[in-house]
């Protein structure tokens, strides 16, 4: 394998494979296992198999970096386990842990994994070994879906036949929590939801030549996602609030793994929440699904500052991935260490953009030191030491490197039909390309071939040897989610796209009105809608609230308004419920069928006649 294949992990020096302690710390509290071996959806699709890990118990093949290999055993335990006195976790039942806090009445749930399926098979493995408590609390630590997407399968039913119906269970969570996962997930969603398919690898069968993980767990649940609004919010560090008789004190962390983030002690338990702002890999600054850059900066600061808080105050750390780790003495290395790693990476990237050099430049230039590059956590199975210093370079000198050809550059066909004519034509790149895979550079033979298919898309030659190049990066991936990536797009090379799973739930129906006309803004075609103008007033009875939008110059543009919008070409009057349904409901002629309204009906026949929809299976490594 070359060894420049394998360079998409944290450098330096190396851990010692015979160190046996996370794998002594992941066993540790086992209380039992699930006793099913699938979750199942209502409608019989099977949304998680806890078999699609059983190969992991066997030993590393040439096709698996090892220490991913290590990662992915570790990340496949699953089962319930007790972290502390009343504290337990379910892990391996989703991406992400589900923790739970006994109180004095029932159970705290902590980040309710990704879909309400898993969730609910999570509580239910709880409850089987812990009695039937009910939840009197919900807690999510931040605004990324695998903490907040099962929700729904953790509340009670909203019928009111239960001692502690839905609304009597507070909901906490940060801060600007429910901006944040809105603009996560739905404003960019389509986008980011086709490219996590590829870092996550949805599509690869289960197996040591396909997915063996993510890092942060195997990876994620297909289930039916939701949202609710949170009722507690969380504002500064050093609030404290009682749950079910169960004291929590929190640290906010905004601007680190998530916009919206909190840690918590729960001093009673000497135990403490890091969120996922500490785990037992290297994160990313910039996830490769997509998001707002990090601030690896102020993530150190917090690290830094929670050693301060709760670093004496604890006897564990627990994370919603991974596995926790116990020791006063202990916890308090492993977030220095943590601190250090992100700390490191900003600082050293900025010292050399200062020296002049660009973020691809920086990023083959920066080793993790020895000190660090020896524990397993901070090797990049889920971020890499790459692709976050681009990342820090991103954030602060954005995406020109200062080269004024760098400018106005071709879109990929046109320069990659440009640079294959360069080149002698089509077969001299192959050929150039072939000798590049066998001098073991499989990095610049990829870079040629990519040219080759965006010029030649139709030329199985190129989409093979590509394919192939793919295949070669992956195995030696020490990153799982380049080798996700690598082995989606050797996948799509040789069968094409396999359509994306939407499984939205009810996450649109958590939406605020005003967000509601953000999304629609995001569709809106500007080309198609250069010439229109229009106003339409609408009247949300079910909320006592009224907007007025307008759509000139290709814009749709919404406000809040005191009374009707009576002055409009069209006022409608309907509930949040109807206002979903209504730019759900396609383009036919009947949209405003059964919805109270006044004025020109074409106004909105107008608006929704030049909504986009997206495209959830847009093409990546083909033109």
């Amino acid at each position: 394998m070359s060894g420049q294949a394998r360079s998409s992990g944290s450098s330096g020096g190396g851990p010692d494979f015979g160190d046996r302690r996370d794998f002594e710390s992941a066993d540790r509290g086992f209380v039992a296992g699930p006793a099913e071996r699938t979750v199942v959806a209502g409608d019989g699709r099977v949304v998680w198999n806890f078999d699609d890990t059983v190969f992991l118990e066997g030993e590393c093949p040439d096709s698996v970096h090892p220490g991913l290999w290590r990662q992915s055993q570790l990340c496949a335990r699953a089962g319930l386990y007790e972290v502390a006195d009343g504290v337990y976790q379910v892990r391996g039942y989703d991406l992400s842990n589900m923790s739970l806090v006994e109180g004095e009445r029932g159970v705290v749930v902590v980040d309710p994994l990704v879909s309400e399926e898993c969730a609910a098979a999570a509580l239910a493995l709880y409850r089987a070994h812990r009695g039937e408590r009910p939840v009197t609390a919900v807690l999510f630590t931040h605004s990324h879906l695998d903490h907040f997407g099962g929700v729904l399968g953790v509340l009670p039913p909203d019928d009111g036949d239960h001692e502690y119906g839905r609304d009597q269970v507070p909901v906490v969570a940060p801060e600007g929590f429910m901006e944040q996962s809105v603009a996560e997930n739905v404003y960019a969603g389509t986008a980011m939801l086709r490219r996590g398919a590829y870092y996550a690898g949805s599509n690869l069968v289960r197996g040591p030549t396909g997915l063996v993980g993510m890092g942060l767990g195997f990876t994620a649940s297909s289930g039916r996602a939701g949202l609710v609004p949170p009722t507690v919010e969380i504002r500064h560090t050093g609030q404290e609030e009682t749950l079910d008789g169960v004291l929590f004190r929190f640290q906010m962390t905004p601007g680190t793994e998530a916009p919206s983030e909190m840690n918590f002690l729960l001093p009673g338990r000497r135990a403490l929440c890091m969120a996922e702002n500490a785990t037992h890999n290297l994160h990313n600054i910039l996830t490769l699904r997509g998001a707002v850059v990090r601030d690896a900066r102020i993530w150190a600061r917090y690290l830094g500052e929670a050693i301060d808080l709760f670093g004496y105050d604890a006897d564990v750390l627990f994370a919603s991935h991974h596995w926790p780790t116990w020791g006063t003495a202990e916890l308090r290395t492993f977030l220095a260490e943590q601190r250090d790693l992100y700390a490191y990476l900003h600082d050293q990237t900025l010292r050399l953009a200062n020296q002049g050099r660009t973020g691809v430049e920086i990023a083959e230039l920066v080793e993790l030191p020895p000190a660090l590059a020896k524990s397993w956590h901070t090797h990049g199975y889920y971020g890499s030491v790459s692709h976050n210093v681009k990342a820090v370079y991103q954030r602060y000198m954005g995406w020109y490197d200062g080269h004024p050809s760098s400018l106005w550059e071709h879109p990929p066909v046109e320069s990659a039909r440009r640079y294959v004519d360069c080149m002698g034509g089509p077969d001299a790149v192959l050929e150039k390309a072939r000798g590049y895979v066998d001098a073991g550079d499989l990095r610049f033979a990829a870079q040629l071939l990519k040219h080759a298919v965006f010029a030649s898309p139709d030329s199985a030659d190129a989409r093979e040897l590509l394919a192939d190049t793919f295949e070669k990066l992956a195995y030696g991936a020490e990153n799982a989610t380049w080798r996700n990536c690598y082995l989606m797009g050797a996948d799509e090379l040789r069968h094409g796209i396999t359509p994306t799973a939407v499984t939205a739930g009810s996450i649109a129906t958590a939406l605020s009105v005003g967000q509601l006309f953000d999304s629609l803004a995001i569709r809106v075609n500007g080309p198609q809608a250069w010439d229109l103008s229009l106003s339409i007033g609408w009247n949300v009875t079910d909320l006592g609230e009224t907007y007025r939008t307008t759509l000139h110059n290709g814009v749709l543009v919404h406000t809040r308004t005191i009374t009707p919008a009576d002055d409009a070409q069209l006022l409608i009057t309907l509930t949040k419920p109807q206002l979903l349904t209504l730019f759900a409901s396609g383009d036919g002629d009947d949209v405003l069928g059964g919805v109270e309204y006044s004025g020109d009906p074409d106004v909105l026949k107008s608006l929704v006649s030049v909504l986009d929809r997206p495209d959830p299976d847009f093409a990546i490594v083909t033109p």
